[in-house]
């Protein structure tokens, strides 16, 4: 399947010690991104991509996301640096709002979650060119700082956005914009519109998590996913099987890739759901064209 890279999910649920034996194998059955998670109370997505760039050789790394209410850009900035030093074009930034109702119980939720998002992109892909940044802004503040270790490699910074108004930011700021599971080829048009109206060229890239159950038996395949298409669709307004997902036997499944593909997605990150997920992997990836 040319020009689209397949990415796999380590779920938020599974305990970290986990990691760096998942990171191996999935290198090792070819696929080309690991995305981790820093969800409030879970694992923290810094040293999750630190534990899984240095078990790993070759796979790039995804953050998805840092939340910014919670993430000084300073230190933001200097952590992802330090990062892109040690495993240069190994790694992706993602940053985004974080969910308002966990920014709010730790004291942090921003009066305006747009203004800071932009400010903080702005300000860490800057620091990360090794620039000064002199910013008195809504909801940032940078005295004239300044990186003494830039990357030589500058790595990519996302956006992690799901509303109108965050997409056009996303086209407007960052490099690419990282799309929540859920959102299928349908999805993809509107939201390639939103960032190309915030200014994205053709250079911006459309990073898609999708939750994905691979089997043969129907019935198996939607009692799985029913927890997480529910909720999902809850949280994005949708009814629930208007949830997209990969799912199904592996074959079918790897239409679903290829959908994303034909629809922008330059990348297809897959949450996988169910018993062994490294297997299903293993299968879906038969029917992968690479």
């Amino acid at each position: 399947m040319a020009n689209v890279r397949i990415g796999v999910m380590y779920d938020r649920d599974w305990a970290p010690e986990g990691l760096p034996g998942f990171a191996r194998r999935a290198e090792a059955l070819g696929v080309d991104d690991l995305w981790v998670v820093e969800d409030l109370g879970w694992n923290g997505g810094v040293s999750a991509a630190a534990v899984a760039l240095g078990a790993t050789q070759r796979l790039t790394v995804g953050i998805g996301i840092a939340p910014a209410p919670l993430r000084s850009p300073a230190l933001l900035a200097m952590e992802l640096a330090t990062l892109a030093r040690v495993f240069p074009g190994r790694l992706v930034a993602g940053i985004g709002h974080g969910v308002r109702e966990w920014m709010e119980s730790v004291g942090v939720a921003p009066r305006s979650p747009l203004a800071l998002l932009e400010e903080t992109i702005d300000s860490v892909r800057a620091l990360l060119r090794g620039e000064r940044v002199e910013l008195d802004g809504r909801e940032v503040r940078l005295d004239g700082l300044t990186l003494v270790h830039p990357p030589a490699q500058v790595p990519p910074v996302v956006a992690g956005v799901v509303r109108p108004r965050s997409l056009e930011l996303a086209g407007r700021v960052a490099d690419g914009t990282l799309i929540a599971e859920g959102h299928g080829p349908s999805d993809l048009e509107s939201i390639r519109a939103l960032v190309a109206k915030g200014g994205a060229g053709p250079e911006h890239t459309l990073t898609v998590l999708s939750f994905a159950c691979v089997g043969d038996d129907p019935d198996e395949v939607a009692r799985i996913l029913r927890p997480h298409t529910e909720g999902q669709g809850a949280w994005l307004g949708r009814p629930q099987d208007e949830v997209f997902t990969v799912s199904g036997p592996a074959a079918r499944a790897a239409d679903g890739i290829r959908a994303l593909r034909d629809s922008g997605a330059g990348t297809v990150v897959l949450r996988i759901v169910g018993p062994e997920p490294l297997a299903q992997l293993e299968a879906l990836l038969t029917h992968v064209e690479r």
